[in-house]
């Protein structure tokens, strides 16, 4: 290969896989820089996290970079001094559901061993990427690096302050981000606690509290107030669906179909779990085959039940919650807020559930877990914002990140696709739906390797395409 040069803006998961598979694959005369400002790279906001009380949320044997390395995560853990120390690790069925830093460290070892043995230069800048200009991205530090192909794996913006919340803006009170260091640090064991919202950061935040100590009561709620449900327990063969029959074109024809699939597993004495594992898999396929109209129906009217069915939590999580429901100190509420205000040292909440008339709460501490705001993905990075603001990318239209074609080619404000200017990650899922969890994840970065480097070996441009510098 001709020399060229690839540079990688994020160094969590997504754009640390994608850096290995290019290693993995590559061939010398192609440098692949990562711009991620940790120190380790592959510690995204997930994987990032120290706190023990934070597990993968599928067992170990399904966290792998590619469909040929399945189970190579748990036989890594299994073997490390790690997996003795944790006994908790350990379910009953023999599924292990480490502390999501291991499997971050594992990602660190898979990038260390490839950077060592490729003949693929592997660079990981520890900067922030804020700008672009005539082929080059910009740090914060001031360097320039020339790129004939850009990947943004940039995918999870901070939570957004609801704007009933934005007069406690400096209230010691108010935890706007749950997912910063020792964000629970100021939480004294008996104070009361609210949460706004009831999915999977809310199960990591009441697991982080119990695990400190915290004894008071803690109220969830959101519109719905539902609860991530826990993954399967158990061994059980995959049960694939008949995606040869005639396919639904609307999001309400897929719910009666998954519906009618969940009853047939039932009958079977098989658990509904099976029949959402086959959709996860096929879902890109699937959410594509949806006009614009019919996704958006189904963020709007099926979305909060599809994710706590299909992103769902560990049995060690899912235990704590339901111990503390047990014992009266988890609330869990169908209900907005409708009101707050700081009161002396505590604050008072006004809560309206569902179909009920408003009701009053008293806490010490509100906290914050409605999850990334990607609707302002855009406004929220200094990259992205510039790349916007001059119309080289666009916001998807159904605002969950950065509007791509089929091969995740950003599209400008007129609709064209840059081949030299991609997206990798969550940040893509606009276009192809199914793109949260890791094994999706994992294998776009796998799939984006091969195009990029495919791209590589035909393509004829100098250093500086002119896609980049003029489009």
């Amino acid at each position: 290969m001709a020399s060229r040069h690839i540079v990688i803006v994020g160094g969590g998961f997504s754009g640390t896989a994608l850096a290995i598979q290019l290693a993995r694959h590559g061939t010398a005369g192609l440098k692949v820089t990562v711009i991620e400002p940790r120190e380790q790279l592959g510690r995204g906001v997930a994987y990032g996290t120290r706190d023990a009380a934070h597990r993968i949320n599928v067992p170990a044997e399904r966290m792998h970079l590619s469909a040929a390395e399945e189970g190579d995560f748990d036989r890594w853990f299994r073997a490390s001094p790690a997996y003795e120390k944790d006994a908790d690790a350990r379910w009953y069925d023999g599924k292990i559901y480490p502390q999501r830093q291991h499997f971050g460290a594992y990602i660190g070892e898979q990038y260390a061993q490839v950077a060592a043995s490729s003949a693929v230069v592997l660079r990981h800048v520890r900067d922030t990427a804020v700008g672009f200009d005539n082929g080059r991205v910009i740090t914060a530090s001031g360097q320039r690096y020339q790129a004939d192909d850009i990947v943004l794996a940039i995918s999870h913006p901070p939570p957004a302050l609801p704007n009933i919340l934005k007069t406690l803006k400096n209230n010691p009170a108010l935890i706007a981000n749950p997912w910063q260091a020792d964000a629970f640090s100021a939480v004294a064991p008996d104070e009361r606690i609210a949460i706004i919202g009831s999915g999977l950061t809310m199960s990591d935040v009441v697991a982080s509290l119990h695990r400190q100590g915290h004894r008071g009561s803690i109220t969830a709620f959101s519109r719905r107030g539902q609860l991530p449900r826990p993954n399967l327990s158990g061994q059980f063969e995959p049960r694939a669906l008949d995606y040869s029959q005639p396919q639904s074109a609307t999001a309400q024809g897929w719910l009666r179909r998954i519906r009618d699939e969940v009853a047939q597993a039932a009958e079977q004495s098989l658990p509904w779990q099976l029949v959402l594992d086959d959709i996860r898999i096929n879902g890109q396929r699937l959410w594509q085959q949806l006009s614009l109209k019919e996704q958006r129906r189904f963020l709007r009217h099926l979305r909060p039940w599809w994710d706590v069915h299909r992103y769902r939590i560990a049995p060690q999580v899912s235990a704590v919650l339901q111990q503390l429901q047990d014992e009266q100190r988890l609330k869990v509420r169908a209900a907005r807020l409708a009101g707050a205000a700081a009161v002396g040292n505590e604050l008072q909440l006004t809560l309206k559930p569902r179909g009920a008339e408003p009701e009053a709460l008293t806490v010490d501490k509100i906290i914050v877990t409605t999850g990334p705001a990607h609707g302002s993905l855009l406004s929220s990075d200094a990259l992205l914002s510039q790349l916007s603001a001059q119309g080289r990318i666009q916001a998807d239209p159904l605002a969950l990140g950065i509007w791509v074609n089929p091969q995740s080619q950003t599209l400008n404000g007129s609709g064209e696709a840059n081949p030299h200017l991609l997206v990798v990650g969550p940040a893509a899922r606009g276009r192809f739906g199914e793109l949260m969890g890791l094994p999706q994840v994992a294998e776009h970065a796998e799939k984006l390797a091969h195009q990029l480097l495919d791209n590589a070996a035909h393509s004829q441009n100098g250093r500086c395409p002119a896609s980049l510098k003029n489009f």
